[in-house]
């Protein structure tokens, strides 16, 4: 078995305490896997949470631990019975598997093919990347869980984040017949061009949301947390409400989004982002792995306006 360059760690802790790049052995494909050449990875708030130990209630952790759920490359080899991808394919894929160890931020990453999903060639690798755990996120919570359809009023939170880009861009493409997201000032009238009614969140949001919508909104999609009274109070009788970030709330459960990883669901995003109707927006993006710690502080700082990127390998 040869070596591949990495960025990991081998204890939880701060981003500059613990995350290096060296070499680990290359992945083995296993049956119904592929073998991915990383072209580029993208960043999420999740990736630095787990490094801080954030997750370790919730999944199995295995050190040394590689980053990154999100990726976009060249397929390179198959593992057997995989008919779905062949070797040279360019795809995307939400990468997380059952545990949390052999991520992204690598030369190298095998993925499971029914995470799967063929690049468009109108999209970049870059945009490629930004696309899998966000636009599966916002897909999962309006398109599954929400079910947006014609004629909804849909409140968006967090609508200028990562995830509610998406997801107003997403409410749109259901058929929504009003969107609001909230957002601070500056991402208003990036929000606008989305054909979203934005609005600045903090006391007086659900004034300011019954003004648009005086009868309350048909569906509200929180990706912020902490938002869940002023949620309810703009809420229709018979609304739908889910969260992917409300965990501290009684008798919500039924309303918490965890993404799933999903080829179809994916390619049907990426098809979307081929077609020029889903924008992804990419605020950063960062050269080769040396720059994964200072790709993940970018994120964690969270100055907004689109995805920050590690762009591993050029063509």
């Amino acid at each position: 078995m040869t070596n591949m360059r990495a960025a990991f760690y081998d204890s939880y802790g701060d981003i500059d305490d613990v995350l290096r790049v060296g070499e680990l052995p290359d992945p083995r494909v296993g049956p119904g896997e592929a073998l991915i050449e990383v072209r580029a990875a993208a960043i999420n708030p999740v990736d630095w949470k787990v490094i801080a130990g954030g997750l370790d209630a919730l999944m199995e952790v295995r050190f040394p631990v590689v980053p990154g759920w999100d990726v976009a490359g060249v397929v390179r080899a198959v593992g057997p019975d995989t008919p779905e991808v062949a070797v040279g394919d360019h795809v995307l894929a939400y990468a997380r598997k059952d545990w949390v160890q052999a991520g992204t931020f690598a030369e190298f990453v095998s993925v499971p093919v029914r995470a799967i999903a063929r690049k468009p060639a109108e999209m970049s690798w870059e945009e490629a990347a930004a696309l899998p755990l966000a636009g599966q996120t916002a897909a999962r919570t309006l398109r599954e869980r929400l079910a947006v359809a014609d004629g909804d009023i849909v409140l968006v939170h967090n609508a200028a984040g990562g995830v509610g880009r998406m997801g107003v861009q997403l409410a749109r493409i259901l058929g929504a017949r009003t969107v609001i997201g909230t957002a601070s000032q500056r991402h208003h009238d990036r929000l606008r061009e989305f054909g979203v009614t934005p609005v600045v969140y903090g006391d007086g949001l659900a004034d300011r949301v019954r003004e648009i919508a005086p009868e309350g909104v048909d569906v509200v999609a929180d990706f912020v947390g902490g938002v869940y009274d002023a949620s309810q109070a703009v809420l229709a009788e018979e609304g739908r409400y889910a969260s992917i970030a409300e965990h501290d709330v009684p008798r919500i459960e039924d309303a918490i989004v965890w993404v799933r990883p999903d080829g179809a669901q994916l390619q049907w995003l990426a098809d979307l982002a081929g077609e020029g109707r889903l924008q992804i927006d990419i605020v950063r993006v960062f050269d080769g792995l040396e720059e994964a710690g200072a790709a993940l502080r970018a994120n964690q700082e969270g100055h907004g306006g689109g995805k920050v990127v590690l762009r591993v390998s050029e063509d």
